[in-house]
Formats: C-alpha cells, structure tokens, sequence
C-alpha cells in the first residue's frame, strides 16, 4: 500500500481547437472522418473485460446521411444485463480497494489520451454518429469529456480530504468515503459525449462499480470512450458497457438487490417512471439506492426593454440553434419586450436565412440535422401545426426535408399567447417560440416565465438596466438552476458553471462539481478513544453535597 498525502494535478479547462482553415487540427480531423466512412466496423458490448457480439446486428448510420453506414452494434438482451451485474459485483471489492490515488491516476491518463492521441477520432465519432459541427464536437468529445475526468479527480481529492473538525481530549475522529453497497446504472444520452463518458466513469472514480447503457444514437462514440478508458487502464468489470432496450435494462437492474443507484440524463417521463419503478421495489434492495438524474429543459431567454440588441440577437440566435437545439440548455422559449421586436426579427431572420445547412463532413456547414427519423416526425408535426394555428405564426424557417438526412430547418414561430403548446412543451430541436410582451409589463412577463413550465433548467435574462437584472435574478430564483446575464442559456462550463436543474428538469446535482460525486460515496464516521472509560459510574452518581 501507498502511504502518503497526494496532491492532484492542478486541474485547467482543456484549450478549444479553432479549426480554422490551414490549421493542423483541421487536417488531422478531416483525415479521421475520412478514415471513420471508408469503413464498417462491428461494435461490441464489453461485460467483465470481454468483447461480447450477438447475431443480432443492428446499423448505425449519420443522421445527416441516413444511407451510409457507419457499422453495426451487437444488440442483447436481459442475460447480457445479468452477465454485466455480475461482472460489476466480481469486481467491485478489488476496485474499490485501490488506493484514490491509483483510481484517479486512471482517468487522469484517459483525459491525456483524449486530449492527445484519441482527440480527432472522438470527436469524429461524435461528428458522424450525433451530427455535430467541428466546434460543437471539440467542444463537447474532446474539452469538456476532457474537463470532468481532470476535475473529478479535484473534487475526489477535496472529499476524501473533508474531516471532522475537532478531536477531543484522548479521540481521534475520522470519516472515510466508502463505495455505495452493490452496482450503480448509468443511462445516458445522445446528446453529449461528454455526458455519456463523465455519468458512469465520475461513479466509478468514486469506488463503485457500474451497467452503462447508452442512448442507441450515440453508441458509435460510447465504443471509441471505452477503448480509452481499457487502454488508459480501467480493470475489466469495473464498468460494464451493454446494448439492450430500456424495458430490458429495467426489468433486470430494478429487481436486483444490489442495485444501489442510477446516474441518469434523459426525458423526464422516463425519469419519473423508473423513479415509480425503483420505490415500488425498494424492499427489493441491500441499501436505499441513489437516484440522480438530468432531464429535459423549455429554456428561457428573457430580454429587457433595455437590452443591447446585437447581445439579445446573438443569444437568441446561438442559444436555440447551436446543434440543432438539441441541447437541455436550448433557448426553446423567448420573450422579447414589443419595442425591440422589430428589429430583433429582421436580425434574427437574417441570421437563420445565412446558416449553411447540411452533412458535418463539411466544415462550412454551420448546422445539421437532428438525431434521428423519430426525432424528426415529431419536430414537422408541431411545425405543421403551427402553420395552421391562429395562435401562432411561422417568422422564418418552417420547412423539412429528410431524404437524404433529418434535417429540420431552424424555425422560429411566434405566439400571440404564452401558454401556446410550443412555449410550454419540450421539443429538443431547432425551433423557438417568442411572445411578445408590452414593455410596461416586463415585472408581470416574470412571473409568467417561472409558472408557464414544469422545468427549471436554464435562462438568461438580457438587459442594460441593473434594476431589471436584479429582479429578474430574484424572481426567477427557481426557474433555472443555471442563470445567465447577458448571455445564451447554453455552454457551461466543468468547473465554472456546474449544471442541473430542479423542478421538472431533474434532482440538480450539478455535473461538474463537488456535489454529485458525494452522491455515489457512503460516509462512515470512525471514533477511536486512547483512554477509554472503565467505569459506568459517572461523577454526579457519587452521594453526598
């Protein structure tokens, strides 16, 4: 055993990559999408350290060149669930009694091969199977993956080092971070790479052993971030990556008496069903599981009658529709004062018009399409019926194409109430709905933000007047656990801004930070006494005055 107290690696945000035109990263990158469509390659689950492939193979193709195919994934089933517990729990006690500092050495060199040797593969995976531009990839699969490996192992540090402040006379008080009792289950999204890898590896760093099921649309990635953590170090068992259905996943993991947490991002319908699921079994379960999910968002930008017009339109504009809108931080919902209106619609048309449209292949492309067919039906619907309502008005965009790829093109549709379904629904994809308010009633427009949705995940607020900043900051407390000033709704940052939400948009235990790793850890508190009692007799018992 080590003995020593170890200080981490001084953890810093990882540098973006530019690639501008001439750069070597541009080149590099290129080179590693040519090589990602010059072949098929044939995915496989990974249980106890072992490649597992099944004869059912199911295609995974770009969602912006549906017809091409990328490769295939190894599909399996509720025994393939059972074979990744068990691998979990046959590891679990050699894991977890590694050293921290061995444990964390782990994904500190995943965060090394991520930013050197594995950086334009990754983000090439996450360009082809997700549909991301060269910036929305860089930074997502390489800087912020990057990011929360090298600040987990800070915040780590910072845990184990919390102790009980004060020892009495002859007592030594001590609290240790021991691993959560059983298996944690990952569930993670397509969205963000850096979501996928940092839900299963941050529990793990913990101690704890892990099932991660990824979304289907993102398991051409999930594959490249387990071939980093394998070669960076990780041991066979300690996380178990499967491809099976949801309802699946479910009926093994939810019944086991192990299971001990889930770490999830998703739909809040989904959320709150396997929250049903898992108290409806809890007498099932060794210990209280951990429930710690990230769910949906109707993200708000608010602006002021004061507001700088370009810093409104460029939040608006960067907010709804980097990525297709397909982030939880999405601007999906705007409000926007009835003097500033005008102008702000001709920017901001003018904006969406100039977005160059098509496949990520192309750099030029500044959008793309959505994440698949199922995704893309569901975004034409509430535009068609937008088109038809008397309660709503197409300003730009409103058309779709999905021939070659699901392409939505951006929308922005106009409401004359602020409960119109698309104000108040999540739809994750590039459409924003703005109502127009009369400038004197801003303080009233506030509370119709905070009460129109059940989520509360982010929102700015855009305005020059520090009175209206103020209030909008106190009064929309709950309505978004990351708030913005002057700014988009989008883009925090791993170790600057932490980030969840309450409300709908899930238990807002801050990715990122301090706070959700104490949730995979169970403190045990140790008193040691060098001059124990003997006696059970105290003083006051003695007679006499």
């Amino acid at each position: 055993m080590s003995k020593g107290f170890f200080t981490v690696p001084v953890p810093t945000n990882e540098p973006v990559y530019t690639y501008a035109v001439g750069t070597k990263e541009r080149k590099l990158l290129k080179a590693a999408i040519d090589e990602a469509r010059s072949k098929q390659i044939d995915i496989p689950m990974y249980i106890g350290g072992k490649e597992i492939t099944t004869s059912k193979k199911v295609n995974l193709a770009p969602p912006h060149d549906h017809q091409h195919i990328l490769g295939q994934y190894n599909q399996g089933d509720k025994s393939h669930v059972t074979d990744a517990i068990n691998a979990a729990l046959a590891a679990k006690k050699d894991w977890e009694n590694l050293t921290w500092e061995d444990r964390a050495a782990i994904f500190l060199k995943a965060a090394e091969l991520i930013s050197g040797k594995y950086r334009y593969e990754l983000n090439a995976a996450t360009m082809l199977g997700q549909s991301k531009n060269p910036y929305q990839a860089e930074i997502d699969s390489a800087c912020e993956i990057i990011d929360f490996l090298r600040f987990n192992v800070q915040y780590l540090s910072e845990i184990y080092k919390q102790q009980p402040p004060v020892s009495g006379k002859g007592v030594w008080n001590r609290v240790e971070q021991r691993p959560l009792e059983g298996f944690v289950f990952a569930l993670t999204p397509f969205n963000f790479t850096a979501i996928a890898g940092n839900l299963p590896s941050c529990v793990a760093m913990m101690g704890n052993v892990v099932v991660w099921k990824p979304s289907n649309t993102q398991i051409y990635s999930a594959n490249v971030l387990m071939k980093i953590f394998r070669e960076a170090g990780l041991p066979d068992g300690v996380i178990n990556l499967v491809y099976v259905s949801g309802p699946d996943a479910g009926d093994v993991i939810f019944q086991h008496p192990d299971f001990a947490g889930i770490h999830f991002t998703g739909s809040t319908g989904v959320f709150q069903d396997i929250w049903k699921t898992i108290g409806n079994n809890i007498h099932r379960y060794k210990t209280y599981p951990r429930i710690v999910g990230e769910t949906g968002g109707k993200d708000f930008i608010v602006v002021h009658p004061s507001a700088d017009l370009k810093v409104a339109n460029t939040a608006l504009v960067r907010g709804a529709f980097e990525y297709q809108g397909q982030k939880c931080s999405a601007a999906s919902r705007a409000y926007i004062p009835k003097s500033l209106w005008p102008a702000l619609k001709e920017s901001m048309t003018t904006d969406v018009k100039s977005f160059t449209i098509g496949g990520t292949e192309d750099f030029t492309n500044f959008f793309n399409a959505v994440i698949d067919e199922k995704s893309f039906d569901k975004l034409a619907k509430y535009i068609d019926k937008a088109k038809e309502s008397n309660e709503a008005e197409i300003v730009v965009g409103g058309t779709y194409d999905k021939s070659k790829g699901y392409f939505i093109h951006p929308t922005i549709i106009e409401a004359s109430k602020p409960d119109y379904e698309t104000m108040v629904e999540e739809l994750f994809g590039p459409v924003l709905t703005v109502y127009i308010y009369e400038d004197a009633k801003f303080e009233e427009t506030l509370d119709i933000v905070d009460t129109t949705s059940i989520y509360a995940l982010t929102g700015s607020i855009i305005a020059q007047d520090r009175y209206a900043i103020s209030l909008a900051t106190d009064k929309l407390r709950h309505a978004a656990g990351n708030f913005y000033v002057n700014d988009k709704c989008t883009g925090a940052v791993v170790g600057q801004q932490p980030f969840g939400g309450a409300r709908g948009s899930g238990t807002n235990d801050k990715a990122g930070s301090m706070i959700n790793l104490l949730r995979w850890v169970s403190p045990r508190t140790i008193k040691e006494t060098f001059n124990p009692d003997t006696d059970y007799r105290y003083p006051f018992l003695e007679k006499g005055e």
